[in-house]
């Protein structure tokens, strides 16, 4: 295969809702393109896009897909995503290495869910936009509605460049602003037959083409004053015009197509190569010490992995773009992670399952390789004797559902792990952790959506088998009054027995909390708890009640009862303790004695010491439309949130407020369902509350019962 200079390269991803179309649209460029000779469709399975068992069985995208094609001499490397927010992971990273972003806009639905999702993933990485609206052949598309949706939620940067004439059934024809040409499309693709305007279009085109040139001109400061001169702008001046407002956002053009039947592809592609920006034409990448690589193939190699895949008969798949240098077959390169050399043995282009070898890469494209030691995404490697800093990858979104996993059968507990922390390694947003605390292997996702893929690959890959339940909150336990308590632990069975006596004082810990005048403080331990808050330890003994060796024993007595709280079993914390006095045998006391009693006395003094359970408390900040606000309120308020308070970002509202975590288990779920999956939210820990009364008593009364099932 030819090796494109960086300049004849593009980079899009093809980004929007489910059903909009992606996949087709990518298989209608392929063909195009002439790198396959015949467009397979969703319907048929047969897609070079959505070629997974997965994708074929639900007949929708799961994983991005890498792909390309060829237009006016020039290499498009095309990123085609999934559609649902579930799998956002894969839309961030493509967004992060490509140099514009194609929104496909389904035209029955307009601006949808997803749409939005989607749009503000590219606010996020300033990535230039151009919307296809896309199915124009359906009798219900509606190309004037999605417009005015799209200006409506995206601002009147919004551009059209392109209208159908004869939109619904029958679709064929499109009338061009750039060109000021009307094209007529053959079913299944092609180049158009190109004509003049006729006049039952010659008013609403030019009134729409003085929009475009006006939009373009704003783009730069000599098109404007161009503009003003000669009151147009010539074509090339509007693709430089539209090429500049892509890379500053400040231009959002709109085309229309019908991929399934080919009808705007070569146009669109025409787009892509004439007006989207090179690799050169932006901005570059800077690492992580502040150099920014510039697609220069004359410098030190440098690469970013954005994605990993395991492949069938292949392996690890790890997809990279070139920032800076020309990467070769052979080459030895350094992985700024973990410094451990990596030596690329071969270079692959694909187009979703399908591969081509290739000797090297240059700066500003994409490619594959495989079979290398320990890489994972983000993962940077540079040239093994220039070396250099590596590259932040964009950040993945936190976690919003989370649930407990184990294997049906409990000989698949190692093999569970194992894969699921493979799966991470490809999707970085599933996060795979046991909770020591809560006794339970936890992974926190994205939503249900993410949760049943996964479940389909255990299953259908790996012939396992899992049952999954609600995550354990990790409460916390601890005191609200002082108390008092003693305990002897006595045991006699033949020979020497055990002997230890303790009392002790416990009390709330607060900031300068005032401590007890009724006996004398020897020493002070102060203990930053790992589940946080603090145990403070004093020891009062005086007289030699308890000999100092014993301390130590007693405190570890007391860890272990903080490990495991008298209420729920929870952790305890923020708890002073004074052990005060006690009594020893001369040849029954040890160690072993000393830590059961300062075990039993401090358990029976935190239950005299009212109290109480606290819960984690998370802020969430709620998006939606404002029509759907009383709604999400109300569904709040029934989940105990205290609405901190609410503004406004563009058309959505955003409430402020803080709920306890134990009310947000399936919130992802709930959230799409109340709003239509127009809802979005964050959340980020605050710190932990005491739980209202009557839900202390009843977590009390259900880990009474879980004790008496586990008995």
């Amino acid at each position: 295969m030819k090796v494109y200079e960086t300049k004849e390269i593009r980079n899009i991803a093809l980004i929007g809702g489910a059903k909009s179309g992606k996949t087709t649209v990518a298989e209608s460029m392929l063909f195009e393109g002439k790198v396959i000779n015949r467009k397979g469709s969703v319907d048929d399975h047969n897609t070079a896009s959505d070629y997974r068992p997965i994708e074929i069985e639900r007949e929708n995208s799961v994983h991005s897909s890498l792909l390309h094609t060829f237009y006016n001499d020039h290499k498009i490397n095309i990123i085609d995503t999934p559609g649902f927010s579930d799998f956002v992971g894969e839309t961030i990273a493509a967004l992060d290495v490509v140099d514009t972003a194609i929104m496909v806009i389904n035209s029955q639905s307009g601006v949808e869910a997803t749409t939005e999702t989607a749009w503000k993933q590219t606010v996020d990485s300033d990535c230039p936009v151009a919307f296809a609206v896309n199915q124009l052949d359906h009798h219900g598309a509606k190309f004037n509605e999605s417009i005015t949706a799209l200006k409506d939620y995206f601002g009147e940067r919004v551009t059209v460049i392109q209208y159908p004439v004869n939109e619904g059934e029958g679709f064929d024809t499109i009338i061009d602003l750039v060109l000021m040409k009307q094209l007529k499309y053959k079913d299944g693709g092609g180049e158009p037959e190109i004509t003049d305007i006729p006049e039952s279009e010659k008013a609403k085109a030019d009134d729409l083409h003085l929009t475009l040139i006006e939009n373009a001109a704003e783009g730069d400061e000599g098109l404007m004053e161009k503009y003003f001169e000669t009151d147009t702008l010539t074509i090339e001046e509007m693709r430089e015009g539209l090429r500049l407002g892509l890379i500053t956002r400040s231009i959002y053009p709109v085309l229309c197509t019908s991929a399934k039947h080919g009808i705007g592809t070569t146009r669109i592609l025409d787009f892509v190569t004439k007006s989207c920006p090179s690799p050169l034409e932006l901005t570059g990448r800077e690492d992580t010490e502040g150099v920014r690589s510039m697609y220069n193939v004359a410098d030190s190699t440098k690469v970013l992995v954005f994605k990993t895949s395991v492949e069938h008969h292949l392996g690890e798949v790890s997809y990279f773009k070139v920032f800076a240098g020309v990467i070769s077959e052979g080459q030895d390169l350094t992985n700024t992670r973990n410094g451990n050399k990596e030596r690329v043995s071969q270079l692959f282009v694909v187009n979703g399952k399908n591969r081509e070898k290739v000797d090297k890469v240059v700066a500003g494209d994409i490619a594959t390789t495989i079979k290398l030691k320990d890489v994972k995404t983000g993962d940077s490697l540079v040239d093994a004797k220039a070396g250099g800093a590596g590259f932040e990858m964009a950040a993945f979104p936190e976690p919003l559902y989370v649930v407990a996993i184990k294997p049906v059968n409990s000989s698949d507990d190692e093999k569970l792990g194992s894969v699921l922390t493979e799966m991470h390694k490809t999707d970085p947003t599933i996060i795979v952790q046991f909770s020591r605390e809560a006794k339970q292997l936890q992974l926190k996702l994205q939503g249900e959506f993410h949760l049943n893929t996964i479940k389909w690959y255990l299953k259908n890959d790996y012939k396992i088998e899992i049952v999954t339940a609600a995550p354990k909150i990790p409460y916390r336990e601890t005191i609200t009054k002082i108390a008092n308590a003693d305990y002897k632990h006595k045991k006699q069975s033949g020979g020497s027995g055990q002997f230890g006596e303790v009392y002790l004082r416990i009390q709330p810990y607060v900031e300068n909390y005032v401590k007890p005048t009724d006996f004398p403080v020897r020493g002070v331990e102060e203990h930053e708890l790992p589940w946080g808050g603090k145990l403070i330890f004093h020891n009062c003994v005086v007289g030699g009640a308890i000999d100092a060796r014993f301390l130590p024993a007693i405190m570890k007595g007391l860890m272990e009862k903080m490990n495991e709280g008298p209420l729920t079993g929870s952790y305890a914390r923020d708890i002073v303790v004074y052990v005060y006095d006690g009594k020893m045998h001369p040849v029954d006391s040890n160690e072993i004695s000393f830590k059961l009693a300062g075990r039993h006395a401090f358990g029976a003094a935190f239950k005299n010491a009212g109290p109480k359970i606290m819960e984690p408390v998370y802020d969430v900040s709620v998006s939606m439309p404002e029509d759907m606000m009383g709604s999400v309120m109300t569904d709040l308020n029934g989940r105990r949130a205290m609405i901190m308070g609410m503004n406004a970002d563009g058309k959505n509202q955003i409430i402020n407020a803080k709920v306890p975590l134990a009310e947000l288990g399936n919130y992802v779920t709930s959230l799409s369902s109340i709003t239509s999956g127009r809802g979005t939210f964050t959340m980020k820990y605050d710190n932990y509350q005491q739980v209202p009364s009557d839900v202390q008593k009843q977590l009390l009364k259900d880990y009474e019962a879980s004790l008496e099932e586990e008995d």
